[in-house]
């Protein structure tokens, strides 16, 4: 690289002193070993102030290559081939002005030449710059995460699911099919989740990054390097919908405010809260059940039992009946954000009240 620089600046250096002494000291240098003297010590002259300059050169341009760089890494599928085809119709619309920019050549001679090289320069950088970025906005050939994972079931997981731990298991049963991408920024809001005094949040961070470890030894997900400097460090939720937006993919979670966000937003959500509801067993009013009363109800009259599911059952008059076993008859079933919830009367109670 360094020869490279060196030998492009000297190069350069050597030309545009050429033309200075051509253009600048050949008419007002007298004698003819002044002019010989001129003829060569410009040319020199111009190609070690570009050997001196290649350096710094250099250096800016190894580290705006490497800006370049990790902006193409934060960039999505779709953005890259927005850009790419935004720069080639920029490149094509700069060809199309260079006809008209050198008609200067047949006008002006020499220097209308050189005006038009150097304006058809500015354009074609201008334009090319200027298509790039407004293809990379407009995506105008959108690739959705199916291409960048192999998969047309990609999947972009929330925090809550992965310290939730259910999914684990959802995914060794074969129920939840293709790749599960695991932005960056949600593994370090794990990470500060873990490393919290309060410890509550530390326990449910280490336990998201036990459940990450089983998800990798199932092959089932991959990260995502992309993030986005224009929102606030903290704005997880519209991070995770703006990715699985623009990358075409479903949004895995089971927070409820995060849901309905995602849906105003246009973004598929699985939530596994529903999956469990729909896979829990139906009960029907008049259905008889056994259930242990374990602790009383909001109403003062009021018994908490549970299916094995984790459906809650309240017995209406059950605040009694606390830690007794007692069959039960469902009187109604009420399907709540939270989850399904039945109403139920001891069977005893019940029979005794149609006895009188």
């Amino acid at each position: 690289m360094r020869a490279l620089f060196g030998l492009l600046f000297g190069v350069a250096g050597f030309l545009i002193g050429r033309e200075a002494y051509i253009n600048v000291f050949s008419a007002h240098v007298a004698g003819e070993w002044a002019q010989v003297a001129f003829v060569v010590i410009t040319p020199v002259a111009g190609a070690i102030v570009g050997i001196l300059i290649a350096p710094l050169a250099q250096s800016l341009f190894e580290e705006q290559l490497t800006s370049v760089e990790d902006s193409i890494e934060r960039l999505a599928p779709s953005e890259l081939a927005g850009g790419a085809i935004g720069l080639i119709v920029g490149l094509v619309i700069a060809f199309l002005i260079k006809s008209i920019l050198f008609e200067f050549i047949s006008v002006t001679g020499r220097t209308g030449n050189y005006v038009a090289i150097v304006l058809y320069l500015i354009v074609t950088i201008f334009a090319a710059y200027l298509g790039a970025r407004v293809g990379a906005k407009m995506r105008i050939l959108p690739i959705p995460l199916a291409a960048a994972t192999g998969s047309a079931l990609a999947k972009v997981v929330d925090t809550s699911v992965i310290i939730d731990g259910r999914i684990a298991e959802i995914v060794e049963s074969g129920f939840l099919e293709g790749t599960l991408v695991v932005p960056r920024f949600v593994l370090r809001e794990l990470q500060t989740i873990a490393d919290s005094v309060d410890p509550m949040k530390r326990t449910r961070g280490r336990r998201g990054l036990e459940i990450l470890g089983r998800l990798q030894e199932l092959s089932a997900i991959e990260i995502g390097e992309r993030d986005y400097d224009d929102l606030p460090p903290g704005s997880v939720d519209a991070k995770l919908v703006r990715f699985a937006r623009e990358l075409g993919a479903r949004l895995l979670t089971n927070d409820y405010n995060l849901n309905r966000i995602a849906h105003l937003e246009g973004v598929a959500v699985l939530n596994v809260n529903e999956l469990a509801n729909a896979v829990k067993s139906v009960v029907l009013p008049g259905e008889e059940l056994r259930v242990t009363v374990i602790r009383e109800g909001k109403e003062p009259h009021q018994g908490v039992a549970y299916l094995d599911d984790g459906t809650m059952i309240v017995v209406e008059h059950g605040r009694r009946l606390m830690g007794e076993t007692v069959d039960v008859v469902v009187t109604s079933v009420l399907q709540t954000v939270a989850g399904r919830m039945i109403f139920a009367r001891a069977k005893r109670e019940q029979s005794a009240s149609s006895g009188t």
